[in-house]
C-alpha cells in the first residue's frame, strides 16, 4: 500500500514538472503513473550502478553530479513511455531539479 501512494504521489509530481518545465511533457495521468513507475525502476536498478561508478567525480562535485544522474533517469524513463516525452538534457535537468526539489517538499510535510 506505501509503495503505491508513492507512485501515486510521483506521478502526480511528474505531472507538474510537465506543465512547470518546458522541454518536458507528459500527456495524461496514465503517462504520468507509468513515467513514475519507470523513473522509479531507473533509479532503483541503473541508477544505483550510475552512482556507485561515478562516486569519485560525485564526491568531487560535492554530489551535485547526482542531478546529472537524475536527468539522464528522467530521459531513459521517457525513453520508454509513450506519452511522456524530454526533449533535450537541460529540460532534463531543470525537470529533475524541479522533480528534487518537490519530493523534498513532500517528504518534509509527511
Amino acid at each position: 500500500m506505501n509503495i503505491l501512494i508513492h507512485i501515486l504521489l510521483n506521478a502526480v509530481l511528474l505531472f507538474l514538472v510537465g506543465q512547470l518545465v518546458s522541454g518536458i511533457q507528459v500527456r495524461d495521468a496514465k503517462a504520468a503513473v507509468f513515467g513514475a513507475i519507470a523513473f522509479g525502476l531507473a533509479n532503483t536498478f541503473v541508477g544505483k550502478l550510475l552512482v556507485l561508478l561515478t562516486l569519485p567525480i560525485t564526491f568531487l562535485t560535492l554530489g551535485l553530479f547526482l542531478l546529472v544522474i537524475n536527468a539522464l533517469m528522467l530521459m531513459l524513463a521517457a525513453a520508454f513511455v509513450d506519452g511522456f516525452e524530454v526533449d533535450d538534457f537541460s529540460s532534463a535537468v531543470w525537470g529533475a531539479v524541479a522533480l528534487t526539489v518537490m519530493n523534498f517538499l513532500v517528504g518534509m510535510m509527511f
